[in-house]
């Protein structure tokens, strides 16, 4: 009598220990291409054309020019200019790519920079600040990271064009880089300026 073998073929078995391993690199290129495919700062804002979030923030305690205190985040001040809120903190490595080029945005008086400073140390915001200059008019300290939440904020950085009435006009998700700050965030700018006549 011969013995009846209760196992698979050696070819289907083998292919039963691969099929796991197929399964899963074909998983991980749809996801590779689809993340590949995406430009995040693209990413919808809920809050275009409505009003900043009417949040107050305090100041971030001893920084200073002029001897004065900036102030905190006030709704109030955005009535009647255009303004440019970016959210950082001194732990975020791309808030240190684009500080230089927040310091040259600073030089155009036209409109005000507004910075959000996000679930960061006193002390390390104020060495941010004080190594790349501080561009900002207005320094509202997000410690606990709810107004950020309030602004839909996704991570830093993130920088938003409120335009004159304090309405959002236009979200960039990730840093400014000298290609987005030419082609995207300034002539949204432009826009937000002439919407009410400069």
């Amino acid at each position: 009598m011969s013995e009846q073998s209760t196992s698979a073929p050696p070819q289907r078995r083998t292919f039963l220990m691969v099929l796991p391993l197929i399964a899963f690199i074909g998983l991980a290129l749809l996801f590779w291409f689809r993340l590949g495919s995406g430009d995040p700062s693209r990413i919808p804002s809920a809050l275009i054309g409505r009003p900043a979030p009417q949040t107050t923030l305090p100041p971030l305690e001893g920084l200073q020019a002029d001897n004065v205190q900036i102030p905190g985040l006030d709704p109030a001040a955005f009535k009647g200019k255009v303004s440019l809120v970016n959210v950082w903190a001194s732990w975020c490595v791309p808030c240190h790519d684009e500080a230089p080029l927040l310091t040259e945005l600073a030089k155009d008086k036209r409109f005000q920079l507004v910075g959000i400073n996000y679930k960061d140390a006193a002390d390390n915001a104020r060495r941010f600040l004080g190594r790349y200059g501080n561009p900002f008019g207005h320094v509202g300290v997000d410690a606990n990271g709810r107004a950020s939440i309030e602004w839909g904020v996704y991570g830093v950085p993130e920088t938003f064009v409120v335009g004159r009435e304090g309405t959002i006009v236009y979200k960039l998700v990730g840093p400014i880089t000298p290609e987005n700050l030419r082609t995207v965030l300034l002539p949204q700018m432009e826009k937000a300026l002439k919407a009410a006549g400069s």
